[in-house]
């Protein structure tokens, strides 16, 4: 099995100090065993040990300009909502139909040159640009469930011993309150029972 171009870099660092503080009897060993494993031409392999302990400038990028500036997102947030929030690679198939529906019914006022970049815009942009909006969609439940202490001593409890969860019929009951972060008012609550050797 041929190794990948990364493992063969990742063999040759962990050899490298070795080659350097060897004698010329050992350095002609480690290379022979280096070009056996990798498969490299001596001269190569030798090279390759010499700049594997040579520290690499790394050159920080320069970030590209953002090709979709913000009235683009403005406008691909209201079409993200006016679907119900579909990820990006549901909403990218349809912005094709949905961008010249709404124009034509007069929900959305813009550009050629903008309807144009929606329409072309990829999936994964998609996400990255509405991942803000999709976080402040999330739901958080708070488990209601808290230790109590006014039952413990009239409620029999197993000991690791005793316990098998692998036969079904041992589960885990939570209760999760749908309130987001406030208990005030009506709101949902789910009641969990999983059994822990079914699923």
């Amino acid at each position: 099995m041929e190794l990948t171009m990364g493992q063969r870099q990742a063999v040759t660092k962990a050899i490298a100090t070795r080659y350097r503080r060897a004698s010329r009897a050992e350095k002609g060993a480690i290379l022979d065993e280096l070009c056996a494993t990798t498969g490299w031409h001596r001269n190569h392999a030798r090279k390759a040990l010499a700049s594997a302990l040579k520290p690499k400038v790394v050159r920080a990028r320069q970030p590209r300009a953002p090709r979709y500036g913000v009235d683009v997102v403005l406008v691909l947030r209201f079409c993200w909502a006016v679907l119900d929030a579909p990820t990006g690679k549901r909403l990218a198939p349809v912005m094709g139909e949905l961008v010249p529906t709404l124009r034509r019914f007069g929900e959305l006022d813009v550009s050629d040159e903008l309807a144009a970049a929606l329409m072309v815009m990829s999936p994964a942009t998609m996400d990255r640009r509405l991942a803000e909006y999709r976080a402040a969609l999330d739901l958080r439940g708070r488990s209601h469930t808290k230790p109590g202490s006014l039952l413990k001593d009239s409620i029999p409890i197993r000991t690791w011993a005793q316990w098998d969860d692998a036969v079904p019929g041992f589960v885990e009951i939570d209760l999760v309150g749908h309130e987001g972060g406030n208990a005030v008012g009506d709101h949902a609550y789910t009641l969990t029972v999983t059994d822990i050797a079914t699923g």
